[in-house]
């Protein structure tokens, strides 16, 4: 799969489960009601977060401020995280300097400029503490 259409399933992959968050549907009933299925990647991630939302949620509260809850994050936001975390863990075929430049991209075209800051240091420290990824560099958040 090229860069491009990476970039496109990501893409893809954000609407729906934004539109998964807007009708507070299962992402997965999402998927099935489509006409056409999205491509495989797509449908991979998207899957992916709507299995894995409470873990990904549980992960990603240890790398917000203990006293701002996920709820409180723009939705934007909130889903990208969840996607880029899942893809940490998940697609560990894809460099997490892509994943975290392809997130932060994202955030920003959608969300805000600042949320692309925000997304990018949320996403360096969930990289820096998952082990299975062996690009992400050491360890700098523990202790938190």
């Amino acid at each position: 799969m090229t860069t491009g259409s990476r970039r496109e399933a990501r893409e893809r992959a954000l609407e729906l489960l934004y539109e998964s968050s807007a009708k507070d549907a299962d992402a997965r009933d999402i998927l099935d009601a489509l006409p056409v299925p999205p491509d495989p990647l797509t449908q991979e991630l998207v899957a992916g977060v709507a299995t894995d939302t409470e873990a990904i949620d549980a992960l990603l509260h240890k790398y917000v401020r203990e006293d701002w809850p996920l709820d409180r994050l723009a939705t934007i936001d909130l889903l990208v995280l969840r996607l880029g975390t899942w893809e940490l863990q998940h697609r560990l075929d894809t460099p997490t300097a892509v994943i975290l430049s392809e997130a932060v991209e994202l955030a920003v075209r959608y969300s805000t400029e600042e949320s692309g800051r925000f997304v990018n240091g949320v996403l360096a420290a969930v990289a820096t503490g998952t082990t299975a990824r062996s690009d992400a560099g050491p360890d700098l958040t523990s202790g938190r």
